[in-house]
């Protein structure tokens, strides 16, 4: 028994200091590749990672290397393992998945292309006259929320900054901005210009401040 804790200590401490080394290569990073065995799935460690990433606004790329030794493959294992990998991190549906094989070279090309496409992205800066006819006609699609007879009205919209992409929404009352519209906006902001492989940040702020 005593060996066996002290086994599974040395591999928390092991993982635990795994995190810190990826924290601070993501630190030093534009865009994070994660690389997930595919053999074995999405760990809860690549899981922390990839939230870690998401959190500090990181570019995005999802690996799932070993794809030639996944066994009794066909037309629906794809789908299958994008579709684990999706709930599993749920708060990253923007980044792109590439199956490929380190061993045999399978799409390793693919990657540069996606770095290209991720760094465009990053780098992406909207006009505040084209930001604010999308959001136009994204409120005239859907009304946004109102508390107690008072409904949020959005002024105007900017971009403020790029890596991650930033947008400022200047209205008559943030508490009204509730996470659901946001995020409706956010989907039609990527709808219009893109940003594959990055997360979007959205605040609200009173058109006073």
């Amino acid at each position: 028994t005593a060996g066996l804790r002290r086994k599974s200590k040395i591999k928390e401490e092991l993982e635990r200091f795994s995190i810190i080394r990826a924290v601070a290569a993501i630190d030093r990073a534009d865009i994070v590749v994660l690389v997930i065995d595919g053999t074995e799935g999405i760990g809860e460690q690549d899981a922390k990672i990839a939230g870690i990433a998401h959190d500090r606004g990181k570019g995005m790329i999802i690996l799932v290397n070993k794809w030639d030794a996944v066994a009794d493959k066909d037309d629906k294992t794809v789908k299958k393992f994008t579709e684990n990998i999706r709930s599993k991190l749920p708060f990253m549906q923007y980044a792109d998945i590439l199956f490929v094989s380190a061993l045999t070279g399978q799409r390793l090309i693919k990657i540069y292309d996606e770095i290209d496409r991720v760094r465009q992205s990053q780098c992406l800066r909207v006009q505040t006259g084209v930001l604010n006819e999308i959001v136009t006609e994204a409120t005239a699609l859907q009304q946004p929320p109102s508390d107690k007879g008072k409904r949020l009205r959005i002024f105007y919209v900017t971009q403020v900054s790029v890596k991650p992409p930033t947008f400022v929404l200047f209205v008559n009352d943030k508490e009204l901005a509730h996470f659901s519209y946001i995020r409706y906006l956010e989907n039609r902001f990527r709808e219009a210009f893109g940003f594959e492989g990055v997360p979007i940040t959205i605040l609200a702020r009173k058109k006073e401040e």
